[in-house]
């Protein structure tokens, strides 16, 4: 049996390769998601009981729009990331494979559809 030196387990070359990138990885965007949540709570915050056309146009101007994005983006990737990890700890086999495929697809899925409505909000203003 081989043991991993502490050496390789630091560098990230322990059994799996990509540990260490991957914790480091969650740890970066854990972080950026403590800044985005309050930024984006205040954007939608900003948003409440405003009619369609006002939230269409709030969230087309460039400050909330791209707080927005960047809070899906960087939550949906901290997601896939963190599922993949859950995933290969606990369900093994073709389940595995599965599953994290469809935790990959639905977490871009996710992405494109608030890129894309972000996207029309913006283009809504500017035809304007």
């Amino acid at each position: 049996m081989r043991y991993i030196t502490p050496r390789k387990a630091a560098t990230g070359l322990g059994s799996s390769r990509s540990g260490t990138a991957h914790h480091w990885h969650l740890t970066v965007s854990s972080y950026a998601m403590v800044i985005l949540t309050p930024l984006f709570l205040i954007a939608v915050g900003q948003a409440i009981g405003l009619p369609q056309e006002g939230v269409v146009a709030h969230f087309g101007r460039p400050v909330p729009g791209i707080i927005t994005a960047l809070f899906v983006i960087v939550g949906m990737i901290h997601f896939i990331k963190g599922t993949r990890i859950m995933l290969d700890d606990y369900v093994h086999g073709e389940a595995n494979k599965l599953a994290v495929i469809a935790a990959t697809i639905f977490g871009w899925a996710v992405i494109a559809a608030a890129v894309f409505a972000l996207a029309k909000m913006a283009f809504t203003i500017i035809a304007i």
